[in-house]
This record gives C-alpha cells, sequence and structure tokens, in this order.
C-alpha cells in the first residue's frame, strides 16, 4: 500500500513530500525494496493518505478485505488477491466499514533492474511507460497472478528470517514476478484500462497545494485555482479520486499534522491549532474531537499516559 512510519504510540504515518509523492525508506541502504506487513486499524482512521512514488507497488491481502484508490479509480481488494501499481499514480488504501484488513506491501524501485540496459528497456519499459497500465489486479484464481502472490508471500517469509543472501533470492523472484508480468503484457493481458488524464494531472496539483499551504488560510477557490480549474470541478475531481470535498482533505490532513504535533511538542493547543491553519480553537478542538473521538487535551493525555485507558474509538497502540 504506502511506505510508512511507526509513530511511538504504535499508529502508522505516511511520509509525503510537499507535491505528494511519498518519502520511501527501503529496508537496506543501496536496495531499493521495502518489504513490510500492515494492519489498516494502525493508520489513522484507518486510511493512507493519498500520494504517488516512482517505485512499483505490490499489495496482497491477508485477511479481510481493502478499498483501494488509483487515479479516481475504487478497486475492492479480496481476501488472498492483490494488486500491482505502475510507477506514479495516485493511490491510497482504505477499510471497508472500518472493518480492519491485513495485507503484505512490497515496493521496488525500478532502478533495481537498470543495471543491463537491455533487459531495462527491453521488459521493464513498455510496462512503466504504457499510460494505459495504471495497476494490475492480481486474482489469487488465475495460476500467473497467483504465481505472483505466492512470490510476494515468499520474499516477506524471506525477509522475515533474514539468512545470509537473502537479498539476493528476494531480487530473483522479482525477476520471476516480472517475467510473468511482462508474457502477460506481450500478451495483450495488462490489467487496467484508462490513462493519466487531465484530472489525474491536476488532482496530484491541488492535493500538493494543500501539503505545502495547509498552514493557511486555504478556500475552496485557492484550492480550485491551484489546478486551473473553477470550484465545481474542483469538487468533482476530489469527489472522483478521494471521495471528499476539498474543504473535508485540507480539514483531515491539518488533524493529521495537529495529532504529530500533540504527541511530540509542548507546544499549546491554542498554538497548534493556530499553525496547522484553524483560526477558531473551538472549531479545531470539535472536528478533532468528531475525528479522534476525543479532545485534543485527551488526545495528548492518553498518549503522554496521563489518563487511563485508551482513546475513544481508537485501537490500543502496540506494546
Amino acid at each position: 500500500m504506502v511506505r510508512t512510519m511507526l509513530n511511538n504510540d504504535g499508529k502508522i504515518n505516511v511520509d509525503v513530500m510537499q507535491d505528494a509523492s511519498e518519502i520511501v525508506r527501503y529496508d537496506e541502504t543501496g536496495i531499493p525494496l521495502y518489504i513490510q506487513t500492515g494492519e489498516l486499524s494502525r493508520y489513522p482512521d484507518r486510511k493512507a493518505l493519498c500520494h504517488w512514488h516512482d517505485d512499483l507497488e505490490f499489495i496482497k491481502i491477508i485477511d479481510g478485505e481493502m478499498n483501494y484508490y488509483i487515479n479516481g479509480k475504487n478497486l475492492v481488494l479480496k481476501e488472498h488477491d492483490g494488486i500491482m501499481v505502475n510507477t506514479r499514480q495516485m493511490h491510497y488504501g482504505s477499510s471497508i466499514d472500518q472493518k480492519d484488513c491485513s495485507f503484505l506491501c512490497i515496493l521496488v524501485h525500478p532502478a533495481l533492474f537498470s543495471s543491463n540496459k537491455l533487459i531495462f528497456r527491453k521488459y521493464l519499459l513498455p510496462i512503466l511507460e504504457d499510460r494505459e497500465t495504471e495497476y494490475v489486479y492480481l486474482d489469487s484464481g488465475c495460476p500467473g497472478h497467483a504465481f505472483i502472490l505466492d512470490s510476494l508471500t515468499d520474499m516477506t517469509e524471506l525477509k522475515r528470517q533474514g539468512e545470509y543472501g537473502y537479498e539476493l533470492e528476494i531480487i530473483g523472484l522479482f525477476y520471476r514476478v516480472w517475467k510473468n508480468l511482462a508474457r502477460q503484457f506481450q500478451a495483450g493481458n495488462p490489467a487496467a484500462p484508462g490513462s493519466e488524464d487531465m484530472d489525474t494531472k491536476v488532482q496530484k496539483d491541488m492535493v500538493s497545494f494543500i501539503y505545502q499551504h495547509y498552514t493557511e488560510r486555504l478556500t475552496l477557490s485557492s484550492i480550485a485555482a491551484s489546478g486551473g480549474v473553477c470550484r465545481s470541478k474542483c469538487c468533482q475531481i476530489f469527489k472522483k479520486y478521494l471521495c471528499q470535498s476539498p474543504i473535508d482533505f485540507l480539514n483531515s490532513y491539518r488533524l493529521e499534522v495537529s495529532s504529530h504535533l500533540l504527541k511530540k511538542t509542548d507546544k499549546s493547543i491554542t498554538q497548534i491549532a493556530t499553525e496547522c491553519g484553524f483560526n477558531h480553537l473551538s472549531y479545531y478542538s470539535e472536528l478533532f474531537t468528531r475525528h479522534y473521538g476525543c479532545t485534543p487535551r485527551q488526545f495528548r493525555g492518553q498518549f503522554r499516559g496521563q489518563l487511563p485507558g485508551r482513546l475513544p474509538g481508537r485501537l490500543p497502540a502496540d506494546s
């Protein structure tokens, strides 16, 4: 799904640049691979931030189901199925009816295959540069896809065991996975119709604008202007890609940033609200309580061990 950082409270957050691209921190320096298992319950509101990256992303659902959004398309990833997301696609995952979902997430940068230019040009570039291939849905009932899904499990287990040379085995599996995908692509069976239309670019621009300017006084008009569209079109694009209004998305991001500041700084709640773009403390507190199930003060107290129990409506932190 996404590369993440684990907070001290066991919650996961996505690191993004101001252009909405994700900061991917690989498992090993010098090897552009990230392999992890995850649960949606460990993400704020059981949903990741909308983002993109230059890496290929592979997801396999272990238990449950997941809503997965790619360039405005909503897919339901079924148990034991998965997906391969091509590079530079706007995407994020979220829960279905707030139910938990466990999954494997593997990111690999195309640079892993670039040492041999012939291999890269012949087998990688045709798929990476094909604007019609945004993703490949991996159906566990399809033998070719089942091989890929099984390989994702094998990679995860190799990393877990950590035996000498496991990285070489994982890289070898990736080459076999890509051979499988390349064969399907050559046979005219990639996966997903669609190309990056203008709406996708506009959405990236508007999300990037929010990430860069969330501390400022933003309006629907200013968000729309950042994408060069009218307010009505702006709302249509946000509904299409994020199932939220522009202002709801802005406030969700502001609240997430404020939660980090509550946990990691001694700044006053008023100061945090102001720094996150909220002009009125009462409005900030109301939105925060609605989103997190407790007031900002209770949230900070719970994080610092000053209150018994756990946050209302939130899962307990991992031990």
